[in-house]
């Protein structure tokens, strides 16, 4: 499967993008080319704030591996298992990340040893994860080069030595389908148009993205429902609701809120 050689420039997932950019550095870039196969971009985030700020994620359905350097705080790594919730993160006074967003499905080939099912929900140090690979955080975060942190990453990763997996590439090409073709609603229907069983596409993103199909579907309508919100001075929301494929605006107005802990109305008021 080819990655991408320019990361995407949506705000698909962030809560607010618009004040967070405003308080913070955010620079996402791409990784080397033996990467992105398995690789969305690396996010980049300083900040040197006069009062706290807490930023808001909608997941993605991705696995990310994180460096960080809070104030007060050594540097450390982790990696951060799809999150099920919407993920908070006060940050105060001067601070730096440098992650590593995977493609749904393109952890698995860089630690083959459990599903990634089983970091679901989950943040773990690099060395639970990824045993007798953890990099020194310092080498990560410490260059005030960005080009030299994103040199940092390359080799972290590419130390890996990620591991040819069919099915991880089955699983990232099912994954990105649903992304972009907003027509998959249904899981048997997809299961069937992709000439497998619903239990063999379950079984498959268990081990190799981490959570459900149909997990995966109601995530993408809601990162789309929240940029729609982000973007649009008014928002038709019982027309987004049937585009995406919801029975009714009440349902989307209920995962919505669930999600994100605001209706859309007032999100986007």
């Amino acid at each position: 499967m080819a990655g991408q050689d320019t990361p995407r420039r949506d705000t698909r997932g962030i809560v607010g993008a618009p004040e967070l950019f405003a308080r913070v550095r955010f620079r996402r870039r791409a990784p080397a080319p033996e990467l992105r196969p398995y690789l969305e971009h690396y996010w980049l985030i300083d900040w040197d704030l006069g009062e706290p700020y807490a930023s808001h994620v909608v997941p993605h359905p991705s696995v990310n591996v994180v460096f960080q350097r809070f104030a007060g705080t050594p540097d450390f790594g982790e990696v951060a298992g799809i999150g099920l919730e919407l993920f908070t993160q006060k940050l105060e006074g001067a601070g730096r990340v440098c992650g590593v967003q995977f493609r749904p499905g393109g952890f698995r080939p860089f630690a083959p040893a459990v599903p990634v099912s089983h970091w679901t929900g989950r943040r773990v140090g690099l060395d639970e994860a990824l045993p007798g690979h953890a990099a020194a955080p310092g080498a990560v975060l410490g260059p005030d080069e960005e080009d030299e942190r994103v040199a940092a990453l390359d080799t972290f990763l590419l130390s890996l030595a990620p591991a040819p997996d069919p099915q991880a590439d089955l699983a990232m090409a099912l994954a990105e389908r649903i992304r972009h073709d907003r027509g998959i609603l249904r899981v048997d229907a997809f299961a069937r148009a992709e000439g497998l069983s619903v239990r063999s596409v379950q079984r498959l993103f268990a081990a190799h993205v981490g959570v459900s199909p149909k997990w995966v579907i109601l995530r993408y309508r809601i990162h789309e429902a929240l940029e729609r919100a982000e973007s649009a001075t008014a928002v038709d929301w019982a027309g987004l609701a049937a585009e995406l494929g919801y029975s009714d605006q009440a349902h989307l107005v209920r995962d919505f809120t669930a999600t994100v802990g605001v209706p859309p109305t007032a999100y986007a008021g």
